[in-house]
């Protein structure tokens, strides 16, 4: 199967450590494209692209809100659930490079919105609230 090795971090990245999951992404990747890169594996998990949520958090601790949202808006309108978006913001915090009593804010921020949004709260406006917490609680540091 041809593959670069950026697909293959996709892969693990959509499993989050589910194995059989990692093998149908892989699978349907290969049925799909017959090549597997970053693209095709997110094309095919339907899952926002992590480089583009690392940004949104980015902005966030770079205290850049509107840019934060306006990137958040970008993958409502590209019609990625609420809920893959919050899942996928969870990843990405989870593995980003800071201060680990930030990040264990930040999760915990991003948790209680993935709670209010399987509750059905205003997807949109929890989504945008949960950046605007996120962004008050990298301010205090």
């Amino acid at each position: 199967v041809p593959y670069v090795p950026e697909g293959l971090e996709a892969i693990i990245f959509t499993a989050d450590g589910d194995m059989r999951q990692a093998l149908n992404n892989l699978q349907a990747t290969v049925s799909g494209f017959r090549f597997v890169n970053q693209e095709n594996v997110f094309k095919v998990c339907d899952q926002p692209h992590p480089l583009h949520v690392k940004n949104m958090v980015k902005n966030v601790l770079d205290g850049k809100f509107d840019e934060a949202c306006s990137a958040l808006k970008q993958l409502y309108d590209l019609g990625y659930s609420p809920t893959d978006i919050i899942t996928t913001l969870f990843r990405v915090v989870k593995n980003y490079d800071m201060a680990e009593y930030l990040k264990l804010e930040l999760l915990k921020e991003t948790g209680f919105a993935h709670m209010r949004i399987c509750d059905g709260v205003g997807s949109f406006l929890q989504l945008s609230a949960a950046l605007a917490r996120m962004e008050d609680r990298a301010s205090l540091e």
